[in-house]
C-alpha cells in the first residue's frame, strides 16, 4: 500500500512538473511555443503549395486529354526550350523589370524627397502617394488602356489638339510595350515613395544640421548624408519591387492581352494561359517554377548586397 502511494505521488509530481514547464518555461520552450505557430502556417501556406507545385511540374497532367496524371521526368523543361513563346514571355518579364524597376526608384526617390521637405500642409502630397498604391491592379491597367486608345484616348487627343497625328498604340510592338511600362512606373513609384519616405524620417536632422556648419550643399548633402543612409531601405525596396515585377501579370493583361501577337506577354500571363486556358497543369507548373527560381534568385542577390554592405562597413 505504501509503495502504491509513493507511485502514485510520483506521478502527481511529474505531471505537475510538465505542467509548470509549459506554464513558467524556459527560454528554450518560449522559443518554441512562439515560433510553433508561424512554422505550421508557414509550412501550410508556402512549404506545401511550393512542393506541391513542384511535384505537378513532373508531371503530364492535362485535363483537356482525360487521361490521369503519369510522370514525365523533365519533359515538360524540355518542352520549354523548345517553346518560342516561353522565350518571348520571359524576356519580356525580364525587360519589364528591368526598365521599371529602376524608373519606380528614381521617379518614387524624387516624390519622397518632395514629400518629406518641411512645409506645411504636406498631408496632401503624401496623402496623394497613397492613390496610385491604392488602386487595383486591373483597374490600373484600364486607366492606361483608356489612355492610350487610339480613337477616344487622353494620349491622341492631347497630340491632336497640338497638330500632331493620332498613335495606333496597341498595334506596335513598341508602343505598346511603351505604354505598359509607363503604367506599371506610375502605379509602382507610389510604393517606393513610401518605403523611402519612412527611411526619410529615420535620418536625424542633426546630420544635415552639422553638415550646413561645415558649408555642405544640398547635392553634397544628398549624396554623403541621404543615399547611404537610405541604402538599406532601398535594397528592401527593391526586394519588393523587383519580385512584382517578375510576376507582372495584371496591367499587361487588361491594357494588351499580351499583343500583338506575344509581343508584350509575360511570363506570369503565359502560366495563367496554360493552366486557366488550356488547363495543362504539368507545363504550367513548371513554368511557374522558373518564374518562382526567378524570384529565389534576385533575392538571394539582394541578400548578399545587403551583407556585402554590412561586412564592408
Amino acid at each position: 500500500m505504501t509503495s502504491t502511494s509513493k507511485n502514485a505521488a510520483g506521478r502527481v509530481d511529474a505531471r505537475r512538473a510538465r505542467l509548470s514547464r509549459w506554464l513558467d518555461p524556459d527560454e528554450t520552450t518560449l522559443a518554441v511555443l512562439l515560433l510553433a505557430p508561424a512554422a505550421i502556417l508557414l509550412s501550410v501556406m508556402i512549404v506545401y503549395p511550393v512542393g506541391r507545385l513542384i511535384y505537378t511540374s513532373f508531371l503530364d497532367l492535362s485535363l483537356t486529354s482525360g487521361l490521369p496524371a503519369r510522370f514525365a521526368g523533365l519533359a515538360n523543361f524540355q518542352q520549354m526550350l523548345d517553346d518560342p513563346v516561353f522565350w518571348q514571355a520571359t524576356w519580356n518579364t525580364i525587360l519589364i523589370t528591368l526598365i521599371t524597376v529602376p524608373g519606380a526608384l528614381l521617379v518614387g526617390l524624387g516624390l519622397a524627397l518632395l514629400a518629406n521637405l518641411p512645409f506645411q500642409m504636406r498631408w496632401p502630397v503624401r496623402l496623394s502617394l497613397l492613390i496610385p498604391w491604392a488602386l487595383p491592379l486591373a483597374f490600373a491597367g484600364l486607366i492606361f488602356a483608356w489612355f492610350f486608345h487610339s480613337e477616344y484616348g487622353v494620349v491622341n487627343d492631347v497630340l491632336n489638339r497640338i497638330g500632331l497625328p493620332g498613335v495606333i498604340w496597341f498595334n506596335s510592338p513598341r508602343l505598346a510595350f511603351a505604354a505598359i511600362c509607363l503604367a506599371i512606373i506610375w502605379k509602382a513609384s507610389s510604393f517606393m515613395a513610401m518605403i523611402i519616405l519612412a527611411g526619410l524620417q529615420t535620418i536625424p536632422r542633426s546630420l544635415y544640421e552639422a553638415a550646413d556648419v561645415d558649408g555642405a550643399g544640398r547635392v553634397r548633402q544628398f549624396f554623403e548624408i541621404t543615399l547611404p543612409l537610405l541604402k538599406p531601405t532601398i535594397v528592401v525596396a527593391l526586394i519588393f519591387r523587383t519580385i512584382t515585377a517578375l510576376q507582372t501579370f495584371d496591367i499587361p493583361y487588361m491594357m494588351t492581352g499580351g499583343g500583338p501577337g506575344t509581343a508584350t506577354a509575360t511570363l506570369a500571363m503565359y502560366i495563367h494561359q496554360n493552366t486557366v486556358s488550356f488547363l495543362d497543369l504539368g507545363y504550367g507548373s513548371a513554368l511557374a517554377v522558373v518564374m518562382f527560381g526567378l524570384s529565389m534568385c534576385v533575392t538571394a542577390l539582394y541578400l548578399r548586397m545587403i551583407r556585402g554592405s554590412e561586412s564592408a562597413s
